[in-house]
């Protein structure tokens, strides 16, 4: 399995691409800014963007995004009740930060549970609410890539349009039942695992 972490846009968001060492098929998890690092990173390895896959619709995590899918013809993927922040500049917040206004749409929606192949991968659509309404984690092997669900030592803030604190205390009940052994790949910050965050993150406890 292929798995590289690009740090991208003025906040630094983790994008990541994930993708089959055999057919050298990717996807893109949260395009936050700077297209050309992401084309140029799939160029160096040998890579074919097939999706861009968003956790959410913040605007932090979809700079980038535009310009990736008009430069690749790689479909976007978001679940369904994060549609509506992608259509608005303001809900999005890309409106109120240090970045151009994103206002675009997805190709299709993704579910709970759904497997997407890409290659010989099998990447599992898990619906995490609470960030956004809409937020999911992937999983996929030993991963998972949690957004701003989960981070090393904290969770996502729920304070934001369409955020629920009840919805995310249900979310981390659903995450507490993960392996152990998953590594866990977050929006921001550094990697962790399941086994230290049921361990020391105050908000699994």
């Amino acid at each position: 399995m292929i798995v590289e972490r690009l740090p991208l846009g003025v906040y630094g968001v983790n994008c990541y691409l994930i993708g089959c060492e055999e057919t050298k098929e990717v996807a893109v998890i949260d395009p936050g800014g700077e297209a050309e690092e992401v084309i140029k990173k799939t160029e160096e390895l040998g890579l074919s963007i097939k999706y861009i896959i968003l956790t959410h619709g913040h605007g932090d995590h979809i700079g980038g995004l535009k310009e990736l899918r008009s430069s690749t013809g790689a479909q976007v993927l978001i679940h369904r009740e994060d549609e509506i922040l992608l259509s608005d500049a303001n809900k999005n917040y890309s409106e109120q930060m240090s970045m151009e206004d994103v206002e675009t749409n997805s190709d299709r929606f993704v579910e709970d549970n759904e497997i997407i192949h890409l290659g010989n991968l099998k990447i599992e659509v898990i619906h995490t609410p609470g960030h956004t309404q809409g937020s999911i984690c992937l999983k996929v092997e030993d991963n998972l890539f949690s957004g701003d669900t989960l981070f090393k030592g904290s969770i996502g803030r729920t304070d934001l349009f369409s955020g629920s604190k009840e919805a995310m205390m249900n979310t981390l009940s659903k995450l507490k039942k993960l392996d152990d052994n998953l590594k866990v790949f977050p929006g921001h910050g550094s990697a962790t695992t399941m086994k230290s965050e049921k361990a020391k993150n105050i908000f699994l406890k």
